[in-house]
């Protein structure tokens, strides 16, 4: 099982051009094309650059919506990552309770307890 935490924006294809700045802005990430949704992604998955680029422009300048709580949660669960506590059965939950509680209207491939449940049959998790 793998845990990458990620920041992304989506955009109709016609307005493709607000993620190519945001992309120039962050200098960093890439852009996808979602077939799902028929929209087009910017997306950053370095932890590195989520620490140190993505965490501190949104303190800097806090989001003024309901996205500033997914913010919140989103920034616990970097931090739990730097310090390498998701790497025990305990972080990993705590992880995965904080991560459902995010974007609530966002679909789920997997159930909480499903990935829960998984952790116990996963041998490369301590």
């Amino acid at each position: 099982m793998e845990f990458r935490p990620s920041f992304s924006v989506s955009q109709n294809e016609d307005r493709r051009q607000v993620l190519d700045l945001i992309k120039k802005y962050f200098g960093c990430g890439f852009i996808r094309r979602d077939w799902h949704d028929k929209t087009v992604k910017f997306e950053i998955r370095d932890h590195n650059d989520l620490m140190t680029k993505i965490i501190p422009h949104f303190e800097k300048f806090p989001l003024i919506s309901a996205k500033h709580n997914d913010f919140i949660l989103f920034k616990s669960i970097c931090i739990i990552v730097n310090s390498r506590k998701h790497l025990s059965k305990a972080g990993f939950i705590e992880v995965i309770n904080l991560a459902y509680q995010m974007n609530g209207s966002g679909k789920r491939k997997r159930a909480k307890e499903e990935i829960i449940q998984s952790l116990f049959e996963d041998k490369d998790i301590v």
